[in-house]
């Protein structure tokens, strides 16, 4: 089996098209569709099925995904490798992120490492916490930022402790307090953050046995202060995410501290070029003070 076959069928997953995987590889669509096809051949059994609205994996197919996944991450490791014996810096660094990282430390702290490492071509994608920490595990990306608790099969190094606020209308009878109490939480209409970008609010609920009374649940951090500055109901969020709010918004302490904890999330064995990542990560955040952990 050669490797520009796994690297194909890989582009076909990744894309989602024979089109997408041969502009992916800068091949034409029928270098595609042969490589993919040998491959089949020679594993005797059907990776991929094509339907009207595009083409999947057969059960076989993920089930040799993962290996396939594999061969390519450690494939890309070699060759890293072979390029720092050479004193070559390259190689690609697939980072996932969420919202508030994305826009206060991302764009700095990509710019230092361009800066510092120019061959090594950064890709960036966002997502929330169930999705980034699955594409860490799988391989699909080689870091992330998240939130503690991980999976065990994840290294989690830490970065921060982000306080955690309730943040209300000034036109809420409560604008003019310090804080809120767990009980006042009970009582007040909630909008939360969809299941999978809230965990740290379910903990803080779950460890001093709140029962919300959620109204409305969105993805969207500006959707969630625009309903609160409409006095739609209160809500709980990172202190990161509350730079830029309007003046008409108050923010308010929790009864007791509470933080979500920031790390990065990566497989053991990292490639030099995420490692090279995930230090200048600690340098910038160190330069500028934000280490807090």
């Amino acid at each position: 089996m050669t490797l520009n076959r796994f690297e194909a069928f890989h582009a076909v997953v990744e894309s989602g098209s024979l089109t997408g995987a041969a502009r992916l590889l800068n091949l034409t669509q029928s270098s595609i569709s042969h490589a993919i096809a040998s491959l089949e051949n020679e594993l005797g059994f059907s990776l991929l099925t094509r339907g009207k609205t595009g083409i999947f994996l057969t059960s076989n197919g993920e089930r040799m995904l993962e290996y396939v996944r594999d061969i390519l991450i450690l494939h890309d490791k070699m060759k890293q490798e072979a390029a720092e014996i050479n004193g070559i810096e390259t190689g690609i660094v697939r980072i996932g992120t969420f919202t508030s990282v994305a826009a206060q430390w991302l764009p700095f702290i990509i710019k230092k490492f361009q800066d510092t490492y120019p061959g090594i071509i950064v890709k960036l994608f966002e997502g929330d916490y169930l999705t980034v920490e699955h594409e860490v595990s799988t391989g699909e990306i080689d870091c992330g930022f998240l939130t503690s608790p991980i999976t065990k099969s994840l290294e989690f190094l830490p970065l921060k402790k982000d306080r955690m606020l309730c943040i209300l209308s000034d036109q809420h009878p409560l604008h003019a307090s310090n804080m809120i109490s767990f009980k006042q939480i009970e009582t007040e209409p909630l909008i939360m953050p969809k299941k999978s970008w809230g965990n740290e609010i379910e903990q803080i609920f779950k460890k001093n046995d709140i029962k919300p009374n959620v109204k409305f649940e969105v993805s969207d951090d500006q959707a969630i202060i625009a309903m609160v500055q409409n006095n739609l109901g209160i809500s709980i969020r990172p202190e990161m995410t509350l730079s830029n709010i309007p003046d008409n918004i108050c923010v308010l302490n929790l009864e007791n501290e509470c933080f979500r904890f920031i790390g990065l999330a990566v497989k053991p064995n990292m490639s030099p070029a995420t490692k090279k990542f995930v230090d200048c990560v600690y340098s910038w955040l160190g330069e500028h003070k934000l280490l807090d952990f």
